[in-house]
């Protein structure tokens, strides 16, 4: 008992150390599923939903859905806002790196450490999909060169921008600082940094992950070459806690690359235990519409 908690204290200690460079969180008891708390931030004059994301390490779609119905570039000040740092962790093994595309999010489990890291992504935008596979990091790339394939210099092309074959390492390059290959296909999907001050939490790139220079720094610096990444379709995820509380997690589906979005319904499971104790799927049905991508409390038992 008294290992355990010298072990928790340090984790806590090693947290607070962290929490400059990684969004970090202690995983939850077992039987739980639910990491991190949500936090309110008071409105400020001429802060705008950008300034806010990367204060607290949050997607900027993951912002906007929190809070619907606020102006993303003019929230009016001294409003409040709920910062979508709770979540229902991916119903994953808890091991190496999970990419959930519709929470446009990573989450890191390093092994054995009884913490999880958990990061905004851009991904790839419509017609350019990054695709769901289970991989593992092939090389750590520090200072990379982009060789833009045929396809992007055409894109490019058709807007009047010739790009280079190669585009060195440096400021220009959109792939910033450090980029961890994976070996997925012909090993052209990244996780990488970027040279933009926009576009982490939204779907804009061309497939690969892209994450803000301080996070893919941090996140070089700790992952190994092998390390098993996995990317996931998980637009709803539910958890039944201990004490018998049932949590729902939505976020807006993905619009494939003929421009169809998936229908969202309740999981069977979830339909299954709703029926089995009596309780009504209202909140659960109203969570599916609203698509706000923070955990609701939807029943419990033992009201």
């Amino acid at each position: 008992m008294k290992r355990k908690v010298i072990q928790t204290l340090f984790i806590i200690v090693a947290l607070s150390i962290q929490s400059t460079m990684a969004a970090s969180f202690l995983l939850p008891e077992s039987g739980s599923r639910l990491a991190g708390k949500l936090q309110r931030h008071l409105v400020e004059d001429g802060e705008t939903f950008a300034l806010i994301a990367k204060r607290y390490d949050v997607g900027f779609l993951s912002l906007m859905a929190a809070n619907k119905g606020v102006d993303p570039f003019l929230p009016q000040a001294g409003s409040v806002l709920i910062i979508p740092s709770q979540f229902i962790l991916p119903e994953v093994p808890y091991e190496g790196i999970v990419i959930n595309l519709p929470e446009l999010r990573l989450y890191y489990f390093p092994k054995e450490s009884g913490v999880v890291h958990i990061f905004p992504v851009g991904i790839g935008r419509v017609g350019r999909d990054t695709p769901e596979m289970t991989t593992q990091v092939s090389v750590k790339i520090p200072n990379p060169t982009w060789t833009p394939p045929a396809s992007i210099r055409k894109e490019y092309l058709e807007k009047g921008i010739s790009l280079p074959k190669v585009v060195p390492a440096g400021p220009e390059n959109p792939l910033g600082d450090y980029a961890l290959r994976l070996a997925y296909g012909a090993g052209e999907y990244l996780i990488h940094g970027t040279n933009k001050d926009f576009g982490i939490g939204l779907r804009v790139s061309a497939g690969c992950i892209r994450m803000e220079p301080k996070d893919i720094e941090w996140l070089f610096g700790q992952a190994v070459k092998g390390e098993k990444v996995r990317v996931i379709n998980q637009p709803i995820k539910m958890t039944l806690e201990p004490d018998r509380s049932v949590f729902i997690e939505v976020h807006e589906p993905l619009t494939n690359s003929q421009g169809v979005q998936e229908q969202l319904v309740l999981p069977v499971e979830l339909e299954w235990w709703m029926d089995e104790f009596n309780i009504s799927d209202s909140k659960a049905k109203a969570a599916v519409q609203v698509q706000n991508g923070v955990p609701i409390e939807i029943a419990t038992p033992f009201m």
